[in-house]
């Protein structure tokens, strides 16, 4: 494959802390995939003698849901290579990522891996994993935990919403699975570069399911409608709203499954395991304890503020740092939690983990 340009990223996850509070959707469902995670730790060919054994976290975003992962994977290597092997965490995301706030919990976190194991070091990269971000063949393990979901650069304008799986406009849904295709492929071809011969690669991300639906639609269709009730109030205009995409996609089973054709293999990888799966849905399992429709709305609006909303405030006509900015952004948690509030309802979570083995 081609090797593609690097095109400008979407705007970053809500820093100071703010992903890592709202991060809690994402934190349930990336458990499924630490099984995968720990069998990849536990069969990854390892490299003799003293070389740093090298772990690279694709997607770190502000680190707290990558505690629990590397924590997992460093205790499955640390069963093979003994107590002092050296291993290398390299924590990997865009240049804008508040790597201040990553750092300031592995230094004081309790469940920090670092704390516990003085022979683990961890560094990061601050580039797209679009591109090679590590030298050839130096990475045993590789994760990456709903971050694949985000493509390279926005393919074009949503006519009809904010997010091509609740538009009905061909043109967007076609121009946003091509770039799918093209980012997947380039995210394999990289890791492949990056990996080592026997190495292992786990991905969590989001999905479409056997129906082709992507889910989360009483969230999607509470930020339009609260994105278009700004306009409606004269904040918002409307030509900043037409230009608001939020760049994720949901990748269908086969659309994971293309790059490596009827031989199995793509990149030197092969896929070990692929599945599809619902992810689960915390916020309504504690709505149905409490019954407390406000919180069931503002947790949602939280998640929403710290994943897309800095993508969305990207495009008012000043950028991130229009004056209206945070005005914009609070008005538009309060408003989407409201919608929530008024009529609660589970969430579709389709997610997709997979196994990936380098081979030759």
């Amino acid at each position: 494959m081609a090797e593609s340009p690097v095109f400008p990223m979407p705007a970053p996850m809500e820093g100071h802390g703010g992903y890592n509070r709202g991060s809690r959707v994402q934190a349930a469902g990336l458990s499924p995939a630490l099984p995968l995670l720990k069998q990849a730790a536990a069969t990854a060919a390892l490299t003799p003698g003293p070389e740093p054994i090298v772990i690279a976290d694709y997607g770190c975003a502000e680190g707290r849901n990558s505690l629990r992962p590397m924590a997992v994977a460093v205790g499955a290597l640390r069963e093979r290579a003994g107590a002092d092997r050296a291993i290398s965490v390299v924590h990997v995301d865009r240049p804008a990522n508040d790597f201040n706030a990553l750092f300031q919990l592995l230094a004081g976190d309790p469940q920090s891996y670092v704390a516990a194991d003085r022979a683990v070091f961890a560094s990061a990269v601050g580039s797209s994993f679009f591109t090679q971000v590590l030298p050839a063949a130096s990475v045993t393990i590789g994760w990456s935990s709903w971050a694949v979901q985000w493509l390279s650069r926005v393919p074009g304008p949503i006519p009809d919403h904010i997010q091509v799986a609740s538009s009905r406009d061909s043109a967007a849904r076609a121009a946003y699975a091509w770039q799918a295709a093209e980012d997947w492929q380039q995210f394999l071809t990289c890791r492949g570069r990056e990996t080592r011969r026997g190495g292992r690669l786990v991905v969590i991300t989001m999905a479409t399911d056997d129906a082709g639906d992507f889910g989360y639609r009483a969230v999607l269709q509470a930020m339009h409608g609260a994105l278009l009730s700004l306009v409606d109030d004269g904040l918002l205009q409307a030509e900043e709203l037409r230009r608001m995409a939020i760049p994720t996609v949901g990748r269908r089973r086969a659309d994971f499954l293309a790059p490596f054709g009827a031989e199995g293999r793509f990149a030197g990888w092969t896929v070990e395991t692929l599945e599809i799966f619902v992810g689960e849905d915390r916020i309504w399992d504690e709505f149905e304890q409490s019954r407390d429709a406000a919180a069931f709305g503002a947790q949602w609006a939280a998640f929403s503020r710290a994943s897309v909303f800095p993508t969305l405030a990207a495009e008012l006509d000043g950028g991130p740092d229009d004056p209206r900015a945070a005005t914009f952004v609070d008005r538009l948690e309060a408003g989407m939690a409201a919608r929530l509030a008024a009529a609660p309802e589970p969430t579709l979570i389709p997610l997709a983990r997979m196994l990936l083995v380098k081979s030759g």
